[in-house]
Protein backbone atom coordinates (compact mmCIF):
# COMPACT_ATOMS: atom_id res chain seq x y z
CA UNK A 1 0.00 0.00 0.00
CA UNK A 2 2.78 2.13 0.58
CA UNK A 3 5.08 1.22 -2.02
CA UNK A 4 8.25 0.85 0.37
CA UNK A 5 10.49 -1.85 1.32
CA UNK A 6 10.85 -3.46 4.80
CA UNK A 7 13.85 -1.63 5.55
CA UNK A 8 12.11 1.80 5.26
CA UNK A 9 9.15 0.27 7.47
CA UNK A 10 12.24 -0.39 9.74
CA UNK A 11 13.52 3.15 9.87
CA UNK A 12 10.38 4.68 9.91
CA UNK A 13 9.82 2.75 13.08
CA UNK A 14 12.80 4.12 14.56
CA UNK A 15 12.36 7.19 13.80
CA UNK A 16 9.04 7.13 15.39
CA UNK A 17 7.10 8.34 12.00
CA UNK A 18 5.12 5.55 12.05
CA UNK A 19 5.22 2.85 14.51
CA UNK A 20 3.61 -0.59 14.17
CA UNK A 21 -0.07 -0.90 15.63
CA UNK A 22 1.13 -4.05 17.74
CA UNK A 23 3.71 -7.22 17.28
CA UNK A 24 3.32 -10.69 16.44
CA UNK A 25 4.42 -13.90 18.40
CA UNK A 26 7.48 -13.98 16.62
CA UNK A 27 8.33 -9.88 17.13
CA UNK A 28 7.08 -8.82 13.38
CA UNK A 29 5.85 -5.55 12.94
CA UNK A 30 2.16 -5.50 12.26
CA UNK A 31 -0.13 -2.55 10.96
CA UNK A 32 -3.65 -1.90 10.49
CA UNK A 33 -5.29 -1.09 7.51
CA UNK A 34 -6.67 2.41 8.75
CA UNK A 35 -3.04 3.29 10.41
CA UNK A 36 -1.67 2.77 6.88
CA UNK A 37 -4.06 5.26 4.81
CA UNK A 38 -4.08 7.78 7.58
CA UNK A 39 -0.04 7.91 7.14
CA UNK A 40 -0.72 8.17 3.47
CA UNK A 41 -2.89 10.38 4.06
CA UNK A 42 -5.68 8.23 2.02
CA UNK A 43 -8.13 8.78 4.90
CA UNK A 44 -8.75 12.77 4.14
CA UNK A 45 -11.61 14.06 3.45
CA UNK A 46 -13.46 14.62 0.51
CA UNK A 47 -11.58 18.07 -1.10
CA UNK A 48 -8.35 18.55 1.27
CA UNK A 49 -6.65 17.48 -1.64
CA UNK A 50 -3.05 15.47 -1.48
CA UNK A 51 -0.89 15.46 1.17
CA UNK A 52 1.85 13.30 0.83
CA UNK A 53 5.13 13.92 -0.07
CA UNK A 54 7.56 12.21 -1.76
CA UNK A 55 11.20 12.42 -2.47
CA UNK A 56 11.85 10.23 -5.55
CA UNK A 57 16.20 8.40 -5.78
CA UNK A 58 16.89 6.48 -9.04
CA UNK A 59 20.04 4.80 -10.04
CA UNK A 60 20.42 2.54 -13.21
CA UNK A 61 22.30 -0.29 -11.73
CA UNK A 62 23.36 -1.87 -8.31
CA UNK A 63 27.24 -0.97 -9.36
CA UNK A 64 25.70 3.00 -8.61
CA UNK A 65 24.66 2.06 -5.41
CA UNK A 66 27.08 5.14 -3.63
CA UNK A 67 25.02 7.88 -5.79
CA UNK A 68 22.00 6.63 -4.80
CA UNK A 69 22.92 7.01 -1.81
CA UNK A 70 24.75 10.48 -2.58
CA UNK A 71 21.35 11.48 -3.85
CA UNK A 72 19.36 10.69 -1.00
CA UNK A 73 21.45 12.70 0.82
CA UNK A 74 21.29 16.07 -1.16
CA UNK A 75 17.16 15.19 -1.08
CA UNK A 76 17.45 15.08 2.61
CA UNK A 77 19.45 18.49 2.93
CA UNK A 78 17.47 20.22 0.59
CA UNK A 79 13.87 18.76 2.60
CA UNK A 80 15.72 20.05 5.67
CA UNK A 81 16.42 23.10 4.55
CA UNK A 82 12.79 24.47 3.01
CA UNK A 83 11.48 22.80 6.45
CA UNK A 84 9.67 19.81 4.67
CA UNK A 85 8.83 17.55 7.53
CA UNK A 86 7.20 13.72 6.93
CA UNK A 87 8.96 13.46 3.20
CA UNK A 88 8.95 9.86 2.23
CA UNK A 89 12.09 8.55 0.42
CA UNK A 90 11.97 6.18 -2.39
CA UNK A 91 14.99 4.34 -3.95
CA UNK A 92 14.72 2.58 -6.98
CA UNK A 93 17.32 0.84 -9.09
CA UNK A 94 16.49 0.40 -12.94
CA UNK A 95 16.69 2.16 -16.02
CA UNK A 96 15.28 5.34 -16.75
CA UNK A 97 13.85 4.15 -19.75
CA UNK A 98 11.87 1.15 -18.06
CA UNK A 99 8.68 2.56 -17.29
CA UNK A 100 7.87 -0.57 -15.31
CA UNK A 101 9.76 -0.03 -12.46
CA UNK A 102 7.24 -1.10 -9.36
CA UNK A 103 8.32 1.92 -6.85
CA UNK A 104 7.67 4.38 -10.53
CA UNK A 105 4.33 2.35 -10.32
CA UNK A 106 3.34 2.73 -7.25
CA UNK A 107 4.55 6.54 -7.25
CA UNK A 108 2.27 7.07 -10.59
CA UNK A 109 -0.34 5.41 -9.23
CA UNK A 110 -0.65 7.58 -6.12
CA UNK A 111 -0.05 10.68 -7.97
CA UNK A 112 -2.88 9.87 -10.29
CA UNK A 113 -5.24 9.14 -7.01
CA UNK A 114 -4.66 12.78 -5.96
CA UNK A 115 -2.46 11.40 -2.75
CA UNK A 116 0.90 13.45 -3.63
CA UNK A 117 1.10 16.92 -3.42
CA UNK A 118 4.79 16.96 -3.72
CA UNK A 119 7.31 15.27 -5.93
CA UNK A 120 11.32 15.56 -4.89
CA UNK A 121 13.96 14.80 -7.75
CA UNK A 122 17.25 15.75 -7.50
CA UNK A 123 17.12 15.99 -11.69
CA UNK A 124 14.08 15.29 -14.18
CA UNK A 125 15.69 12.55 -15.94
CA UNK A 126 15.80 10.85 -12.43
CA UNK A 127 11.73 9.74 -12.63
CA UNK A 128 11.99 9.24 -16.87
CA UNK A 129 14.18 9.69 -19.48
CA UNK A 130 12.21 10.56 -21.98
CA UNK A 131 8.97 12.13 -21.43
CA UNK A 132 9.32 14.51 -18.49
CA UNK A 133 7.01 17.00 -19.63
CA UNK A 134 4.04 14.25 -19.87
CA UNK A 135 4.71 13.47 -15.79
CA UNK A 136 5.43 16.58 -15.08
CA UNK A 137 2.10 17.72 -16.82
CA UNK A 138 0.06 14.46 -15.01
CA UNK A 139 1.51 15.26 -11.71
CA UNK A 140 0.14 19.27 -11.87
CA UNK A 141 -3.54 17.79 -13.03
CA UNK A 142 -3.71 15.62 -10.23
CA UNK A 143 -2.70 18.27 -7.27
CA UNK A 144 0.65 17.77 -7.41
CA UNK A 145 3.94 19.69 -7.27
CA UNK A 146 7.28 18.48 -9.11
CA UNK A 147 10.52 19.86 -7.76
CA UNK A 148 13.53 19.34 -9.43
CA UNK A 149 16.47 20.85 -7.57
CA UNK A 150 18.59 20.66 -10.64
CA UNK A 151 17.25 22.46 -13.20
CA UNK A 152 20.17 22.32 -15.52
CA UNK A 153 19.30 21.67 -19.16
CA UNK A 154 21.56 20.19 -21.88
CA UNK A 155 21.33 21.28 -25.36
CA UNK A 156 19.31 19.75 -28.04
CA UNK A 157 22.73 18.21 -28.98
CA UNK A 158 23.89 16.75 -25.87
CA UNK A 159 20.77 15.67 -24.82
CA UNK A 160 20.13 13.76 -28.15
CA UNK A 161 23.84 12.25 -27.63
CA UNK A 162 22.98 11.40 -24.39
CA UNK A 163 19.34 9.83 -25.30
CA UNK A 164 21.40 7.80 -27.89
CA UNK A 165 23.98 6.52 -25.57
CA UNK A 166 21.30 5.56 -23.35
CA UNK A 167 19.41 3.39 -26.33
CA UNK A 168 22.93 1.76 -27.92
CA UNK A 169 22.87 0.82 -23.46
CA UNK A 170 19.77 -0.64 -23.23
CA UNK A 171 19.79 -2.71 -26.11
CA UNK A 172 23.67 -3.84 -25.82
CA UNK A 173 22.82 -4.94 -22.61
CA UNK A 174 19.67 -7.07 -23.89
CA UNK A 175 22.01 -8.18 -27.00
CA UNK A 176 24.80 -9.61 -24.39
CA UNK A 177 22.77 -11.13 -22.42
CA UNK A 178 20.86 -12.69 -24.90
CA UNK A 179 24.14 -13.97 -26.25
CA UNK A 180 24.99 -15.62 -22.75
CA UNK A 181 21.92 -17.27 -22.50
CA UNK A 182 22.80 -18.56 -26.27
CA UNK A 183 25.80 -20.37 -25.05
CA UNK A 184 24.60 -21.46 -21.92
CA UNK A 185 21.66 -23.32 -23.91
CA UNK A 186 24.62 -24.29 -26.45
CA UNK A 187 27.20 -25.30 -23.79
CA UNK A 188 24.30 -27.36 -22.31
CA UNK A 189 23.07 -29.30 -25.27
CA UNK A 190 26.58 -30.23 -26.08
CA UNK A 191 26.69 -31.72 -22.39
CA UNK A 192 23.54 -34.03 -23.36
CA UNK A 193 24.58 -34.82 -26.30
CA UNK A 194 27.70 -36.03 -25.03
CA UNK A 195 26.40 -37.69 -22.19
CA UNK A 196 23.74 -39.31 -24.23
CA UNK A 197 26.61 -41.30 -26.58
CA UNK A 198 28.66 -42.39 -23.58
CA UNK A 199 29.29 -45.78 -23.89
CA UNK A 200 29.44 -46.12 -20.55
CA UNK A 201 25.64 -45.34 -19.95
Amino acid sequence: MLGVTVKTLQRWDREGRLKPAARSGSNRRLYTESQIREFSGLSRNAGEGPVRAVAYCRVSCAAQKPDLANQRRVLEEFCMTKGMANVEFVEEIGGGLNFSRKHFLSLMDAVGRGEVKTLILAHRDRLVRFGFEWFAHHAKTNGCEVLVLNQERLSPEQEMTQDLMTIVHCFSSRLYGLRNYKKKLSEALKADSNHATDPQD
